[in-house]
């Protein structure tokens, strides 16, 4: 089963709870209408540069990881997220074929330390996973949002805690965006949507980046 079909599945099981149906679409609703997704850093603009923390507490610069090529950077939520881990599962899966293609992947969350170790061992995660401290980044590139009421209260029904996993109480989040910086940073390919339950695949990754890498013709 793919990733589109593993996220249906997982949003079919979840949004049969009405009380849950509810909360996600008040995310979605707020954020087509409050003009969100104009904000959110378009193709052929330069990427904002950044350096963050990885799982081990290194610092990781964006700068490094042009120097050898293509860089996918991926916004996600938490491992909290039951999509973030269906997503990070199979980016890891891709893993390969993206750096086969000459690109380096790194994963950006909110969520710091423990919490990004959490991610990163739970998934045997090969790539960069990155703490977009205070979101950062991630305010930057247009892709972070305040949460809603009613969704709000249902996480923290749920326990999960943000001043905790953040480090501060600003209770953003990203959506779930992906951006394919070619060696200047610039943005080559972009994947942006309010819905956090759909995301990427990654053939759809993979594509684009072997457009971006495929050799001019003549």
């Amino acid at each position: 089963m793919g990733l589109d079909e593993q996220l249906q599945a997982e949003r079919d099981r979840r949004t049969a709870d009405e009380a849950v149906r509810l909360a996600y679409e008040e995310v979605f609703t707020t954020l087509s209408t409050n003009g969100f997704l104009p904000s959110v850093l378009p193709e052929e603009a330069t990427f904002p540069d950044f350096v963050l923390p990885d799982t081990e507490g290194r610092l990781v610069s964006l700068a490094s990881r042009l120097a050898r090529g293509p860089v996918l950077v991926q916004f996600f939520r938490g491992e909290w997220c039951p999509f973030c881990r269906l997503m990070l599962d199979a980016l890891v899966g891709a893993l390969p074929e993206i750096e086969a293609a000459g690109a380096s992947l790194m994963a950006l969350t909110p969520d710091i330390g423990p919490w990004a170790r959490e991610a990163k061992r739970n998934h045997g995660a090969m790539f960069d996973v990155l703490s977009d401290v205070d979101c950062g980044v991630g305010l930057a590139a247009g892709v972070v949002f305040r949460i809603p009421p009613i969704y709000r209260a249902r996480l923290m029904r749920a326990g999960i805690d943000f001043a905790d996993r953040h480090d501060n109480g600003a209770e953003f989040l990203p959506i779930p965006a992906v951006f394919l910086l070619d060696a200047d940073g610039r943005v080559a390919w972009r994947f942006v949507n309010v819905d956090f339950t759909r995301r990427a695949a990654p053939e759809r990754i993979l594509s684009a980046l072997r457009r971006l890498t495929a050799p001019e013709r003549e």
